[in-house]
């Protein structure tokens, strides 16, 4: 799926979800509680009551006016068509014995994981300041594209929590030193409780807010160009006019999950949401 010759805009286009190539694995294999993002609840392994028999969402046009918020800020980073189409085989999981079914459910968390870290370290071989690190990087790249690509039985016995810290450690030195260049003092605020927190107008170039919660967080106008935003909770984030540009590690689902608008500037490996507001 992807290799060392590909660019990284053509490397991350692989690694979004393509609806089109899945069997709806998100609306069957992920279980969700009735909340302010979902507006029923629905167990792990059971078909969403909005799919349909073509594998496609009967409200995808209106999925917020009718609770279902959690759907829209989702991605599978690439996972959902590699399960589907290579995993396996392109045999849905309406076809063939139950087991088969419960082994797609099983694989898909694994890989949309996988997929997740290939994500960050195709995002870390992007950044110039990283380059000293570029043949660890494209070894852990190897490594986890070869997991992703394993069997149906090796992918459901594969410890991908102990993957996951291997790499983090090598995202965490990218992180120390695409941040080395920022001027002034790069604060930490690493895991921080910054629910509801005003930050409008912050100085947070080259800060490392990584797994800080910001839920609801006023960020209007703030400034976090350089920024390491690796597992931060953006939900419901006021991003207006917030300048991201240069801002790593930042995913699509965290920027679905948050507000914004015309004037947010934003790193060129995520796009605007289409529910921002247009007004700058």
């Amino acid at each position: 799926m992807l290799n060392g010759m590909r660019d990284h805009q053509a490397a991350r286009a692989e690694l979004r979800g393509d609806c089109e190539r899945c069997f709806g694995l998100c609306c069957v294999a992920l279980p969700f509680a009735a909340s302010a993002d979902f507006a029923v609840t629905k167990d792990a392994g059971t078909p969403c009551r909005n799919l349909r028999d073509d594998h496609r969402c009967g409200i995808h046009a209106g999925l917020r006016q009718k609770g279902f918020t959690g759907c829209t800020v989702y991605d599978c980073f690439g996972a959902g068509q590699r399960v589907s189409q290579v995993t396996f085989d392109g045999r849905g999981w309406r076809t063939g014995p139950p087991e088969h079914a419960r082994r797609m459910f099983d694989v898909f968390p694994v890989v949309r994981q996988l997929h997740e870290l290939l994500w960050y370290l195709t995002e870390a071989l992007a950044l110039p300041a990283a380059r000293s690190l570029g043949a660890e990087l494209r070894a852990a790249l190897e490594r986890t594209e070869e997991l992703a690509g394993g069997t149906p039985g090796e992918l459901a016995a594969l410890d991908v929590g102990a993957h996951r810290q291997e790499v983090n450690v090598l995202l965490l030195k990218t992180s120390e030193l695409a941040r080395a260049g920022t001027r002034g003092r790069r604060k930490d605020r690493r895991g921080a409780d910054l629910v509801g927190a005003r930050l409008k107008g912050a100085d947070l170039r080259g800060a490392t807010l990584r797994g800080a919660c910001l839920i609801a967080a006023d960020l209007t106008g703030a400034d976090l160009r350089g920024a390491d935003l690796i597992g931060a909770d953006l939900r419901d984030a006021d991003l207006t006019d917030a300048d991201l540009t240069g801002a790593f590690f930042l995913t699509q689902p965290q920027l679905n999950a948050a507000r914004g608008s015309a004037g947010t500037r934003l790193p060129e490996s995520v796009t605007r949401p289409g529910h921002w507001t247009a007004q700058v």
